[in-house]
């Protein structure tokens, strides 16, 4: 079982399938959303994911490009993203950091940098990833 859960633990969700896209994400959204120079989504389709717990703990906040990040109201962990992308395809972005067990892990790897034209000036991109300047195209 793919289960996962916020800081705190107040919130608790599991995922039967992943989507294969999983990328680093390295806009500056992203990076104040986590507090780091990327984030690393995984995309799951709405019918896959499952809330155990604590989905009243969850809060959003919707940026100007209409994209929703959504966080635990408690601890504050950063754990999903929605896009209009998402929101017609019904996918959810889930952060691949809140999971607590992944069956297989080993087949769940980034397999893209995205928005690297904004990444932070202070890191180095070293692995054989592609890159692309805004999303993946």
């Amino acid at each position: 079982m793919n289960t996962g859960s916020c800081l705190c633990k107040g919130i608790k969700f599991k995922v039967n399938k992943f989507e294969p896209l999983v990328g680093h994400c390295h806009c500056t959204m992203c990076q104040k959303f986590h507090g780091a120079a990327f984030s690393t989504f995984v995309e799951v389709k709405l019918n896959q994911f499952h809330w155990l717990s604590g989905k009243e703990l969850l809060s959003s906040y919707t940026s100007d490009n209409k994209t929703v990040r959504s966080f635990c109201n408690i601890c504050g962990a950063s754990l999903f993203f929605e896009s209009s992308y998402n929101k017609l395809d019904q996918t959810i972005e889930v952060s691949l950091a809140a999971f607590d067990h992944v069956e297989n892990i080993e087949n769940i790897k980034p397999n893209a940098h995205i928005y690297t034209e904004s990444k932070a000036k202070w890191i180095e991109i070293n692995d054989n990833l592609p890159q692309f300047k805004s999303y993946r195209s």
